[in-house]
């Protein structure tokens, strides 16, 4: 599937994308498990969608400056429209492009948020977070369990090859570790509903050696 045909799937999605709040939780959960960091100076939120856990740095750390980036063009817009009353303060630059290269320079970051999205990017993503982030700077993503995530059609054609989806909070925390990320932990949260659905919460830091 090629660059354009994921993002207009995105954009088929967006409208109906936050109707249960599943998105949302998970990025809520994810930014709280950054507490206590309070007022980092930039926070790169990948494969925004809507917003969600852009919207959540902002009220859980006070972040001062977030940059959220998203192939769909249509879930932008959504964010914006959000944007009105979620971030009048127009902290948020909203950006429309690919996650991998994330469009920051090196060393420009000092927190990245990935809700619900890297096990389409690979990776590719979790090295080039190494490269943005400053040292010691942090990383939050989730992860859907093995037990529970059924992808199918077109959505199973986007699920990156190179990222085995984790059985228990150790292989999760374990995705971090192999890519060079240090002090990772990983909780597991699970969803009430019809379908069963649950994620891994990942949290770690780039390494304080700049020697990487």
């Amino acid at each position: 599937m090629t660059t354009a045909d994921a993002g207009s799937l995105f954009d088929d999605l967006a409208p109906g994308y936050d109707e249960d709040r599943f998105h949302e939780s998970v990025a809520e959960a994810l930014v709280q498990g950054l507490i206590p960091m309070t007022s980092p100076p930039v926070v790169l939120d990948i494969a925004t969608g809507t917003g969600s856990a852009a919207f959540a740095a902002l009220r859980l750390l006070d972040a001062r400056g977030l940059v959220g980036v998203d192939i769909s063009p249509a879930m932008i817009e959504r964010a914006r429209g959000r944007a009105v009353a979620e971030d009048k303060a127009g902290r948020i630059d909203w950006r429309i492009g690919e996650a991998v290269p994330a469009p920051v320079p090196d060393t420009s970051t000092d927190v990245v948020l990935c809700a619900s999205a890297l096990h389409f990017l690979g990776m590719a993503a979790l090295r080039d977070w190494l490269r943005v982030l400053r040292p010691g700077g942090r990383v939050a993503f989730s992860l859907p369990p093995a037990d529970t995530f059924r992808p199918s059609g077109a959505i199973a054609e986007l699920v990156a090859t190179d990222l085995p989806l984790p059985q228990d909070a150790g292989q999760a925390a374990g995705v971090a570790t192999a890519a060079g990320f240090e002090q990772a932990t990983a909780t597991r949260l699970d969803f009430a509903g019809g379908r069963p659905q649950a994620v891994f919460l990942v949290h770690a830091s780039a390494p304080v050696d700049v020697r990487r």
